[in-house]
């Protein structure tokens, strides 16, 4: 069987279950009793064991059969949840992601051995020195199968025959290639001797190679143990045949509920294929079918380009003359106008991704964070239904964990100075995500110290970053600002965590790369906010079409605040940047001809000018271009690597006549 074929399907559902992992052992923390969370762990672990055998991979298997060991134990209440316990599970998930991570990369399971997190889990179950929780490590992993009242009778009346019964689990050798023919061997085998009337997981499972590297089968049998036992021996890649004698006096009383947990058992050991065919397991809820399919992000980045070029083609209709133009001719595109306009929001909904899978990694980071830097951290989130193009969640994620390990580690004071400051003494960490018309936008607040601007001057100037004459004169928002110059840093002392001047810049370059901006708030001893605004998609956006000499250009519609005319008396130049005010405003000018060289563009001879006033967060300026040309939805393409980096310049597009129209980046210009 070639397992590469299914190998994606695989990472795809084990990154699923891990991020529900991770969210499960956060919950568990928090109420340890909670015993709805530790099966939904059980249930994970399990999954993940039957995929990572079904696929071969050992190291993963092991570790999630060890995992099961120690929740069986916590479920059957041998064990007590602490802290030690789910720093533990927390080190296995970090393994696991790891091994998924390095299986997506290279299509191997990491390089980092297990064997110390596996020998942790034992000394869980191993540390009280009871002996029945001794005992509990061969019973519940190596044995760990669980009879219900029906398997109950039947042992009763074998042993009343005088017949024994046997728990038998039996383990193959790691290197063995066909597992599900060596088991074949052993039930032909064992059957030769005895009844098997129970299996571990179930048979279909056996068979379908659906197991580690081990299974677990119940029989009734006259004969002696060591002749079975024996014959096992004697199959080839069998590794170790373990005999269990059952008892009833060592059984668990079975009450009224043993059938339904029966029953929770066979639905978890099928939860591999539930996944696989859509069916949603969710908690408290009834398993209903998921109406939902997968779709490869190139397919989907396909399906945009078509839609881009059908709007060009719909674009160049529209340009045709009137005069050559029927009314037939119109309502035809008008009507094709509609039928683009509704596939290219079919196809960007499509794209659109809910953030809260971007969130859900951040509440584990903050929980380390605070226990590394010994800080009491609550993180509250909301709007993670908030959906963005799945190409800016792809993006987004180390810039919000940047601002938020920036927070804890600079923002949020120690316990006893937040005490001594009348605050709570935990420090609080706000993620916030909501749309706001074209855009979403994302915050990241604290309620710690805030920003010493004085200190952020005096760092500033002590690093080289700015002259202290230029320093002198920039107002509270123009330091705030110096945070994000590179090599920028308010630590005094470098850290894992701080220090070395990489950080906020890293935050800046993203988001605007995005399209985006980066806005601060700030008030001192009581917190900082920082908020991004992003648009909701990258693709295809609303443009204002200009002229500046004999060349086109395309200003994103979202950055124009508004088009004036401005006589050329209005304009002043002050510390050499020509300025003119604005309603009140001063406004930088840009001369969009002079920045981007192009031939016959507007000079400063002129009388009058025709200026489209940008937004750049709070910052404005007005760009002068020889004319306009009128609003067009547009379609974003990238300049490709051979022209990337290229200043000023965001992207192009194509026109409705098939000329090239280059988007101008503003903010690299504001």
């Amino acid at each position: 069987m070639d397992i590469n074929q299914y190998l994606e399907v695989f990472i795809e559902e084990s990154q699923e279950h891990l991020q529900g992992l991770n969210q499960s052992l956060l919950s568990l923390e928090t109420n340890p009793k909670d015993i709805k969370t530790l099966n939904e762990i059980f249930r994970v672990a399990h999954t993940l064991k039957g995929m990572a055998g079904t696929m071969g991979f050992t190291g993963i298997t092991n570790l999630t059969h060890q995992m099961e060991n120690v929740l069986d134990a916590i479920r059957l209440g041998k064990v007590e949840v602490n802290s030690s316990i789910v720093d533990i599970l927390f080190k296995c998930l970090d393994y696991l992601e790891n091994s998924i991570g390095n299986i997506a990369n290279c299509g191997q399971e990491s390089n980092g051995s297990a064997d110390a997190i596996i020998a942790s889990l034992n000394g869980i179950l191993l540390k009280k020195g009871d002996a029945e929780v001794k005992k509990a490590v061969t019973d519940i992993g190596n044995v760990r199968m669980k009879f219900n009242q029906y398997d109950e009778n039947l042992v009763r009346k074998a042993l009343q025959q005088s017949m024994e019964v046997y728990k038998l689990r039996v383990v193959l050798a790691e290197d063995c290639m066909l597992k599900s023919a060596r088991a074949f061997l052993v039930f032909q085998t064992v059957e030769r001797y005895a009844e098997i009337f129970k299996a571990e997981p179930k048979v279909e499972d056996i068979e379908d190679e659906k197991f580690g590297n081990e299974f677990t089968i119940a029989i009734i049998t006259k004969e002696p143990e060591t002749l079975i036992k024996k014959e096992l021996e004697s199959i080839s890649e069998i590794r170790e045949a373990i005999f269990e004698k059952v008892e009833l006096s060592e059984e668990i009383p079975i009450d009224s509920d043993s059938l339904d947990e029966d029953v929770t058992e066979s639905k978890e050991s099928e939860s591999y294929n539930e996944e696989k065919y859509g069916l949603e397991a969710m908690h408290g809820k009834k398993t209903k079918m998921g109406k939902t399919v997968r779709v490869d992000i190139d397919r989907l980045d396909n399906l945009m380009n078509l839609v881009s070029e059908l709007i060009i083609i719909k674009t160049r209709l529209e340009g045709v003359g009137t005069d050559s133009r029927n009314q037939d001719m119109i309502e035809a595109v008008e009507y094709l106008e509609r039928i683009t306009t509704n596939l290219h929001d079919a196809v960007m909904k499509v794209r659109m991704v809910p953030i809260e899978r971007v969130f859900n990694r951040f509440p584990r980071m903050v929980r380390d964070l605070s226990r590394d830097l010994s800080k009491g951290i609550t993180l509250s989130m909301t709007g993670e239904e908030t959906e963005l193009d799945r190409t800016v969640i792809d993006e987004i994620g180390d810039p919000l964990i940047h601002l938020i390990r920036n927070a804890i580690d600079h923002g949020i004071e120690g316990k006893e100075e937040r005490m001594q400051n009348n605050k709570k003494p935990n420090g609080l960490v706000s993620l916030r995500a909501y749309q706001d018309g074209n855009s979403v936008v994302i915050e990241v607040e604290d309620d710690g110290i805030g920003i010493d601007i004085l200190k952020v001057k005096n760092k500033a100037i002590e690093r080289g970053i700015i002259s202290q004459g230029d320093a002198n004169e920039l107002d509270e928002k123009g330091i705030i600002e110096l945070l994000f110059k590179p090599g920028f840093s308010t630590s005094d002392k470098v850290s894992d965590l701080s220090g070395r001047g990489v950080g906020l810049d890293v935050v800046k370059n993203r988001i605007e790369a995005l399209n985006g901006i980066v806005e601060v708030e700030s008030k001192k001893g009581e917190g900082s906010k920082f908020l991004i605004r992003l648009p909701l998609t990258l693709a295809i956006i609303q443009a204002l079409l200009v002229t500046t000499g004999d060349e086109k250009y395309a200003i994103p519609l979202n950055v124009i605040r508004d088009i004036n005319t401005i006589e050329s008396s209005a304009i002043r130049n002050v510390h050499g940047q020509d300025v003119v005010l604005n309603r009140g405003n001063v406004l930088p000018i840009v001369w969009l001809g002079k920045m981007l060289d192009v031939h016959n563009a507007t000079n400063d001879k002129n009388e009058e000018y025709t200026a489209v006033v940008v937004k750049k967060g709070e910052k404005n300026a007005a760009f002068i271009v020889d004319g306009l040309m009128g609003q067009q939805e547009i379609v974003i393409k990238t300049l490709g690597k051979f022209l990337s980096g290229i200043k000023n310049i965001a992207g192009a597009t194509i026109l409705g006549d098939g000329q090239v129209a280059l988007i101008i980046d503003t903010n690299s210009l504001i």
